[in-house]
């Protein structure tokens, strides 16, 4: 048990720490009796480990520990290793520790392939990781997506859809709804558009629309990358229509660092006396749990200490712990902390009390993004507007290569800045429901690259068919499946390595 508790206890402690007063250390202890007897190979003394593997030792053990599937993958199994020889001897044979990671995400013949296995991911770089938490990136600044040519051919086209202050692409005039078809004078294709995209400069050639088989008009602008900050708060304003004030919000990622910037728009709305809330998530990929129940509570506010959500790990942490252990509820703080969990900031968080809300979403709505809708619907009236949401219900922690995987964990490996951030769990809302396949709006419109608009002017067309919707009661009737196929076929924001994700922090 000695080494136990020098390796799971401070996990659970730091990471759980919120819900001691009503689970105390004996939720603790049943879990660790129950881990004694199979992880005595996931949990070695580090120092047993053989320097070449020490990488793929972190990765074996921190998948077995906390990987949600883990019970369906023969080679993660608790039984699989009788001791350190057979383990180290299986490890050896992977060179690349990202080979080992990718390779343990599949399950057997038994299982169909696990679809969610893609969300899983190993970084060499954890700095770069956790700063694209908090939305620092080296980019252009320019947010494109690939589509087809529409005479069949095998070219890409790329359209711009939105620009980050400040950086690069801003700064040298890249606009909203422009048309690239060649980079460096070379066709796009689907073979070579990530290689095209990812280089530390590149000249973009800009083109005419010509029915969706753009053509070059000359122009071409040099661009460099650099490291941008960007607020996911891109706009928030009020439009009057009528008797109607509208808060309209562009949120574009669940980051911490902004949750008190985002609590002081929600307090002008309220100031403003807003009778309606339109939050668009169409470029929102999702980011931290935590951000999002504090949007729900800003939404609302009058559901303070009810479930917002609940999360489902895997079935040894679920065994041993009481399921209300797992509950997030509404909150009215924000509450921050520092590495050593102690509280540096406290601000009361400023609720709408609203019973209806409109949320503007996409395919590139996901996540988090989902989550808010998820949380929120058995409680208030939440209306969609756009297209289908990308449907994704699972979520993932980062995990260090310390004693008990956290960056202030003991022995954390200096020699190397590995990271995993797999998916160790489910999320549900108050009535354990979620949408894995996503959410399909009331109000189906879809963005397209001739006829984008501008983002938060009331005539952009997403933004005034929800404006319709809420002063006209407008809407359309659809069948109960997916409405349109995505209209892109590649989107610069899957480079990031935080795409789509949907992230618990602990601190």
């Amino acid at each position: 048990m000695k080494l136990l508790k020098a390796c799971i206890i401070p996990f659970f402690e730091s990471f759980f720490g919120r819900f001691s007063a009503r689970f105390p250390y004996r939720f603790l202890s049943l879990f660790l009796v129950s881990f004694s007897l199979i992880t005595l190979v996931s949990c070695r003394e580090k120092e047993s480990t053989p320097e070449n593997i020490e990488i793929q030792h972190f990765v074996w053990r921190g998948l077995n520990a906390f990987y949600l599937w883990q019970d369906k993958i023969p080679d993660l199994s608790d039984t699989r290793f009788k001791n350190d020889v057979e383990l180290n001897t299986y490890l050896a044979g992977f060179e690349n520790p990202t080979d080992l990671f990718y390779s343990s995400l599949s399950m057997n013949d038994e299982y169909p392939k696990n679809p969610n296995s893609t969300y899983s991911w190993i970084v060499e770089d954890y700095i770069a990781l956790e700063n694209s938490f908090q939305s620092i990136r080296l980019t252009t600044g320019m947010k494109i997506k690939a589509v087809n040519y529409a005479d069949g051919s095998a070219k890409y086209y790329v359209y711009v859809y939105d620009v980050s202050k400040g950086s690069d692409a801003d700064t040298k005039g890249i606009k909203r709804g422009m048309l690239i078809n060649q980079v460096n004078g070379t066709e796009i294709t689907k073979d070579n558009i990530n290689d095209l995209f990812n280089q530390a400069s590149f000249t973009v050639h800009l083109a005419d629309y010509q029915q969706g088989n753009p053509v070059s008009n000359g122009r071409t602008v040099l661009l460099t990358t650099s490291q941008v900050t960007e607020n996911p708060i891109q706009q928030a304003k009020v439009i009057t229509q009528g008797s109607n004030r509208i808060g309209y919000l562009l949120y574009n990622q669940f980051s911490s660092s902004f949750d008190e910037a985002l609590n002081a728009e929600f307090l002008n709305f309220k100031n403003e006396a807003i009778t309606d809330l339109i939050v668009d998530l169409r470029y929102n990929g999702g980011g931290s749990v935590q951000s999002a129940s504090y949007l729900a509570q800003m939404i609302t506010g009058q559901f303070t200490g009810e479930l917002f959500s609940k999360q489902v790990w895997n079935h040894k942490v679920n065994a041993n712990f009481s399921p209300d252990f797992f509950n997030n509820n509404f909150t009215d703080k924000i509450i921050n902390k520092d590495n050593q969990g102690t509280i540096v900031s406290e601000k009361n968080i400023e609720g709408l009390h609203l019973n209806r809300v409109y949320f503007i979403v996409s395919g590139n709505s996901a996540s988090a993004s989902e989550l808010v809708i998820n949380g929120l619907k058995p409680y208030i009236d939440v209306k969609l507007v756009g297209t289908q949401t990308y449907g994704k219900h699972v979520g993932s922690i980062t995990l260090y290569d310390s004693d008990n995987f956290m960056r202030t964990g003991e022995n954390l490996k200096t020699s190397h800045t590995w990271a995993m951030q797999p998916i160790v769990l489910e999320i549900q809302n108050k009535k354990g429901e979620n949408k894995p396949n996503g959410f399909i709006p009331e109000v189906i419109i879809q963005e397209t690259p001739n006829a984008l608009g501008i983002l938060g002017d009331s005539s952009e067309p997403l933004l005034a068919k929800t404006i319709e919707y809420i002063t006209k009661g407008v809407r359309e009737s659809v069948p109960s499946k997916r409405i349109f196929p995505k209209s892109f076929v590649w989107d610069s924001s899957m480079k990031n390595p935080d795409y789509n994700t949907m992230y618990v922090d602990f601190k």
